[in-house]
């Protein structure tokens, strides 16, 4: 479980490596879009963003097989995950990820030649040229009306096969994400509360050495 949530992160990066659709594909479910793009359109208008949020990873029998929760800020470029044991900032221009276990720090630069995933990247226009999508039935849970998305990715050689996206009709914000791995593996990231008027300081994005004693520093920029 100590990695568990660069796992997470990395299973994104994966799924966002920018493809320009092939000709020849099936073409995308025009309300899908609308939808997605209004979802996107409306989480950039929020000047700063505070989400509290739980990871779970199943096998394919349904046996949870780890999870964890915690919070995520954003603003801007700008965001920090805090979750059991680990801590990631990103002031917009480095990536600081701290172990607590190991009480390290590791630091490198953002590429932005890259196409790296972000959290505002979830919520956002990460479908654009990746994935087909198509709209699901709708379905009822705690009390909301969701309306599934479902996105298969064009490239086939992904460890994936399909990610289905819940979105709150209400409020036009994504409830939660399954991504389903061809190992038989289900990944959910589940958003538990999020405060999208919350005033974040630009502070909670810079790691402060001083609240870390004698923490070890790899700097890898």
């Amino acid at each position: 479980m100590k990695n568990f949530t660069l796992s997470i992160v990395l299973l994104f990066v994966g799924m966002v490596a920018v493809n320009a659709q092939p000709k020849g594909m099936g073409k995308n479910d025009p309300d899908a879009k609308k939808l997605l793009d209004a979802v996107s359109a409306k989480f950039k208008t929020f000047k700063s963003v505070q989400s509290s949020f739980s990871l779970k990873i199943e096998n394919s029998a349904g046996k949870t097989l780890g999870t964890k929760s915690g919070t995520v800020y954003m603003k801007g470029t700008k965001y920090r995950v805090s979750v059991t044991g680990q801590e990631i900032f990103c002031d917009g221009s480095n990536v600081s990820t701290y172990d607590k276990a190991a009480n390290e720090l590791t630091i490198t630069k953002i590429d932005p030649t890259a196409n790296s995933i972000t959290p505002q990247k979830i919520f956002t226009n990460f479908y654009d040229k990746d994935f087909l999508y198509k709209l699901n039935d709708e379905v009822k849970s705690g009390g909301k009306l969701l309306q599934p998305i479902e996105l298969t990715p064009i490239d086939k050689s992904k460890p994936f096969f399909k990610v289905l996206i819940f979105v709150d009709k209400k409020t036009q914000i994504i409830s939660s994400t399954k991504v389903y791995e061809k190992a038989g593996n289900i990944y959910t990231y589940s958003v538990a509360k999020m405060n999208t008027s919350a005033p974040v300081n630009d502070s909670q994005f810079l790691f402060d050495a001083k609240k870390y004693p004698g923490v070890e520093v790899v700097d890898l920029r």
